[in-house]
């Protein structure tokens, strides 16, 4: 993807969190918000898939839009290398948007190395990755994603993970009440209950393959929490699960065949899990595979002296309940068409087009390009939630068998 270097005229004035009323609403599609963001500007110069058939099938989508001139002279390749032996130099990209599965990036070694490849080949173009940073072995994996850490950090790469929560205007107005009274976190506690009937992917079930829910589905909470309680003493987490195999763990609903699962690959049905952070403050973490339907439950509840603030629901529909000195009753605040995906896209491509003399020139400050999730800390969420899973299977009393 290539966009032009003209700044986009912004209002002026952050905080050290994101005004909340700066985080605009934008349709649920990742196309759909690049296109909304760099509107004629976008050009999209290359996509990369293994699948001709797949690329042409969406590229023929969006030819016959009326976003169709960002994609009138994109070229498809199967490979990184193909892309680099036959793209001209004019047609390098700005930004790369990162989609591939995670046992495909995060590492350094041949096949799970795509973001080194991409450093290398094409340098100073900004990265955007999905969540979790790596999939696979514990050890290995997060040794080598802290190493891509590192090197991107060493070729000061724009990068972005897809920690898109943390754009949320919900999620931003709590950071500007605990900001603005200068409080200190004292306890976090999320809860990710998901509707499982419909989640009819074999690998979803398969901890081999997406290493369990906690990595692959409560990673957005375990970041949350981060984000407001800091970074973790992994040596404090504690958990416990319900395991497939236990009599409340038997689901009438599985989607799958989950007899072509080997038993000690199965995912557990709950995990509670809790922890001390750095600080001092404590947080505590329960997910569950438990709601038929389609609808989650998720709520994320932040504590401080006098304050109690209760995040409901921030994927779909947010609301903030928020406790106060001086009153038992909570304030509801609710968040309508916010889309914290678009904010995120929104951020990484002002900081891709600005600098710090054509912020001054706009009036543009430091925050209104500040990127909330950078590959080093997702890495450290990514190594929590591996913390939480190796503790909750440390505790299993009952063989994992048929």
């Amino acid at each position: 993807m290539s966009v032009s270097s003209q700044p986009t005229e912004r209002r002026s004035s952050r905080r050290a969190s994101i005004d909340p009323d700066r985080l605009l609403p934008m349709p649920w599609n990742h196309s759909q918000r690049l296109e909304r963001k760099w509107g004629t500007r976008l050009k999209v110069v290359a996509l990369v898939d293994p699948s001709t058939a797949r690329a042409n099938l969406e590229l023929d989508k969006k030819r016959k839009s009326f976003v169709a001139p960002a994609y009138q002279d994109t070229a498809h390749y199967k490979t990184i290398q193909e892309a680099v032996e036959r793209m001209d130099e004019d047609e390098k990209p700005h930004a790369i948007i990162i989609g591939a599965p995670a046992q495909f990036r995060g590492g350094t070694q041949p096949g799970r190395d795509l973001e080194l490849q991409l450093l290398e080949h094409f340098p100073g173009s900004a990265l955007f990755v999905e969540k979790p940073v790596a999939t696979g072995p514990k050890e290995e994996t997060i040794a080598e994603a802290k190493e891509v850490g590192r090197r991107i950090a060493q070729a000061g790469t724009i990068t972005s993970v897809g920690y898109m929560l943390r754009y949320s205007k919900a999620v931003q107005t709590m950071k500007r009440i605990l900001e603005d009274n200068e409080l200190e976190v004292m306890a976090t506690t999320a809860q990710y209950i998901c509707a499982y009937e419909k989640i009819a992917k074999e690998d979803w079930w398969d901890k081999a393959r997406t290493l369990g829910p906690i990595i692959e589905q409560a990673t957005h909470f375990a970041d949350l929490s981060r984000y407001f309680g800091g970074d973790v003493d992994l040596a404090s987490v504690q958990a416990s699960a319900l395991e497939w195999n236990e009599k409340p763990g038997k689901l009438r609903k599985v989607p799958i065949d989950e007899g072509k699962i080997p038993p000690e690959q199965r995912i557990p049905r709950a995990t509670s899990a809790t922890w001390k952070y750095e600080s001092g403050a404590v947080g505590s973490l329960t997910h569950a595979v438990a709601l038929q339907g389609t609808d989650y439950y998720t709520t994320l509840t932040v504590y401080a002296d006098g304050y109690q603030l209760r995040l409901v629901d921030p994927y779909n529909d947010p609301h903030l309940y928020v406790r106060r000195p001086g009153s038992d009753s909570e304030e509801i605040h609710r968040f309508h068409d916010d889309d914290p995906f678009f904010s995120e896209i929104s951020n990484f491509g002002d900081l891709i087009e600005s600098t710090a003399s054509s912020r001054d020139a706009i009036g543009v400050s430091e925050e209104d390009t500040k990127i909330l999730s950078s590959y080093e800390d997702a890495v450290k969420t990514y190594e929590f939630t591996w913390a939480i899973r190796d503790a909750s299977e440390r505790s299993r009393k009952k063989p994992a068998q048929e």
